[in-house]
């Protein structure tokens, strides 16, 4: 018997799922344990083993790999919560990344921010300028050496970051993504003075056109790298002693793993990877129930996460934004706010009520935990208005006090409003369905898709307490909530799901159409780069898929768009296929007509993709049939809950799941209460479970 373990370690909850590809699948939550979050991913590992009945020695030796997802970088990164680290470019270019290509004051922000000119700020400076140096050396455009490195004046740099006490360099100079010579000596040169000393080149990092936001990716993936070396090492190490046998892998933002000891080389891939097991999830079990078309929304403690499958493969982006910089990362596109189970409910300076951004974590948690905290959250309100049950999270292994929960709302909320406590935690729980649906919105209806042609997938700790209110909202007809033996762990799932992903590319600008032997030539260097790496994870593939594919742009223009390029030896004809691909697709995002074919289209960044598929079965286990629809047995009582501030409270039915079988039918209101989350069926709703444990959610016509 051989396992395979997704690990899903958020700021609040710590899940698990174990696989073992032939019917066993169990899944486990556990408190995440900051600052050292390794602490939570063994306890709740210790959970997985309990529930085998094996020691976690037996299990972890038993297991071909763990795939691993975290926030941590992440958050590192949005909280400015790095070590100080150095900087080394050509001289004359060092201010390009305080100058910030003038994209500082918009990038990210949203439109009432951008609206705000006199409230804008440019103090988003990765480093300070102490740190920033120069070194003196030149490559042209085609990569040609026109001033050779001054290997002492280089020195005499590298000399100066270190006595400052830094211990890692981030090395980005002028077109080295066509010639890495020059960054390549200068990491030697950093080694033969510290070999202990993390150094980060550009052209390994990010070999792609455009020095800002290739500074800023090497810098960002520089700062998170030691600590991600440290964090891995030492959690690895602990694991092997508890007799682990595979190997860790590490999700990365591209929907695929890669081994434990090659992430922190290129930290910055790990970005968000966490956010993207919930959309490898939500594709393979697409699969398993015919959905091509699925929305998958995930709300643990901290955040709310929307990615999009569309026709069956999640949809993907080549840059991403993080404190107002571009950085170059192939990734699943993952839309996030603050405004998870933990997020703070508080009033503006108008006296308006506002969910989020910020969270209580699970230090100290929200006030219900008793640990402290003092502030009400969406768990508090949720408690309050009967979705929670009393008794506690985990099957009672997390208690709840409601006393607490309603101190809390009554003090900040309730009292500042003249509402009553029930009132104030009805306007919390509304106030949080519509603003997830405002995010449901501009990721779905502003892409130009069409709500009704999708699936809702709802996932995580507090997603099922929400997601047919907050479908409601774009007008989705139908929700699905993940349960079997999944249930809140889905994005721990999908990251047992995933298969090893690993991305090369590199910028060689050029007008279409182009010579196909130039493009053969870019494609072969990408896929022997690629097959190598596969080959250093040590890792058996049933097979191994390569997909290639070309940034392009029209001329004068600067949105760039991802187009796939035919499999298959290029020529004029597979040239010609590959703009029409990147016309059509153009035209899908900005609109018709938004193209201009008379200026001219480029090719800009070449990059190949190849995925090492894992000996491994994904798909879930079918649950036993009910033999009617009547779903009584597994009633264990009613409670008062309101779920609409005009409604009231109502007498709702309250099931255990764990009773449930396929083709029960559940109506509406009721709510559904599984070990790791609580799923709620609103009014004029109904609820069905499929073959494979998991709920349907309708409207009632």
């Amino acid at each position: 018997m051989s396992y395979v373990i997704g690990v899903d370690v958020g700021g609040t909850f710590t899940d698990a799922v174990l696989d073992d590809g032939a019917g066993t699948v169990v899944a486990a939550k556990a408190p995440s344990t900051p600052p050292d979050y390794s602490e939570g991913v063994l306890d709740v590992l210790e959970v997985l083993a309990q529930q085998l009945g094996r020691p976690i020695e037996e299990m972890l030796a038993d297991t071909h790999h763990i795939a691993h997802g975290t926030t941590s970088s992440l958050n590192a990164l949005v909280m400015g919560n790095v070590p100080p680290v150095g900087f080394l470019t050509t001289k004359g270019h060092r201010d390009s990344i305080y100058i910030m290509n003038v994209e500082g004051r918009y990038l990210g922000g949203a439109p009432e921010q951008l609206q705000n000119v006199m409230g804008q700020s440019k103090s988003h400076g990765l480093i300070p300028k102490r740190h920033a140096l120069e070194v003196i050396e030149r490559v042209d455009r085609d990569g040609n050496i026109i001033v050779p490195l001054d290997e002492e004046a280089a020195r005499h740099s590298i000399r100066a970051l270190l006595d400052d006490g830094l211990k890692a360099i981030a090395v980005s100079l002028l077109w080295s993504f066509r010639n890495p010579r020059h960054e390549q000596r200068i990491r030697d040169l950093v080694h033969e003075i510290d070999p202990s000393i993390y150094v980060a080149l550009s052209s390994e990092i990010s070999p792609r056109i455009r020095e800002f936001a290739r500074n800023a990716t090497t810098i960002m993936s520089t700062q998170i790298g030691p600590g991600l070396r440290d964090y891995l090492g030492a959690l690895e190490t602990r694991l092997r002693e508890r007799k682990l046998s595979g190997p860790l892998l590490v999700m990365q933002s591209n929907g695929g793993a890669v081994t434990a000891a090659e992430a922190p080389n290129n930290a910055i891939s790990t970005v968000g990877s966490v956010l993207t097991g919930g959309v490898v999830g939500a594709v393979s079990l697409g699969r398993q129930l015919g959905h091509r078309n699925v929305i998958a929304t995930d709300v643990g403690g901290t955040t709310f996460l929307v990615g999009l499958v569309v026709d069956g493969e999640p949809v993907r982006t080549s840059t991403t934004i993080i404190n107002r910089h571009p950085i170059n990362v192939p990734t699943l596109q993952v839309h996030a706010i603050g405004s998870g189970g933990g997020a703070i409910a508080w009033l503006d300076a108008g006296g308006n009520l506002q969910i989020g951004p910020h969270s209580a974590q699970a230090v100290p948690g929200p006030a219900c935990y008793g640990q402290g905290g003092t502030e009400p959250t969406n768990a508090d309100a949720n408690l309050v208005l009967g979705i929670l049950p009393e008794r506690g999270l985990l099957g009672g292994r997390k208690p709840l006090d409601k006393s607490l929960a309603r101190e809390a709302i009554r003090t900040r909320i309730a009292e500042p409003l003249g509402l009553s406590v029930e009132d104030a935690a009805a306007a919390i729980y509304a106030v949080q369905n519509a603003q997830t649906g405002d995010l449901l919105r501009k990721t779905v209806v502003e892409a130009g898709h069409d709500p009704r042609d999708f699936v809702l997938y709802a996932f995580g700790g507090s997603g099922p307490a929400h997601c047919a209110a907050y479908a409601a909202e774009i007008g989705v007809r139908e929700v699905i909530v993940p349960l079997g033996q999944v249930a809140s762990a889905f994005s721990a799932y999908g990251l047992a799901a995933s298969n090893v992903v690993l991305a090369a590319e590199l910028s060689d600008p050029t007008t279409m159409p182009m010579d196909p032997a130039r493009a053969e030539a870019n494609f072969h260097k990408l896929e022997r780069r690629v097959r190598a790496a596969l080959r250093r994870q040590g890792l058996t593939f049933s097979r191994v898929e390569v997909e290639r594919e070309i940034d392009m742009r029209y001329g004068a223009q600067l949105a760039e768009v991802a187009t796939l390029v035919p499999e298959g030896e290029l020529d004029a004809t597979t040239m010609s296929t590959a703009t029409a691909n990147f016309e059509q697709r153009y035209a899908e995002l900005y609109g018709e007509g938004a193209g201009f074919r008379d200026a001219g289209i480029q090719a800009i960044t070449f990059r190949v993709r190849a995925t090492g598929v894992l000996p491994f079965s994904s798909e879930l286990p079918e649950l036993e049939g009910a033999g009617s629809t009547d779903a009584s047995v597994a009633q264990i009582g009613t409670r008062p809950v309101c779920l609409d501030g005009q409604l009231g409270y109502v007498d709702t039915d309250v099931y255990d799941y764990s009773k449930l079988r396929a083709g029960h039918v559940l109506p509406g209101p009721a709510i559904l209460e599984v070990p790791t989350t609580t799923v709620v069926i609103p009014h004029r709703t109904v609820g069905v479970v499929d073959r494979l444990g998991n709920l349907t959610i309708t409207p009632v016509n």
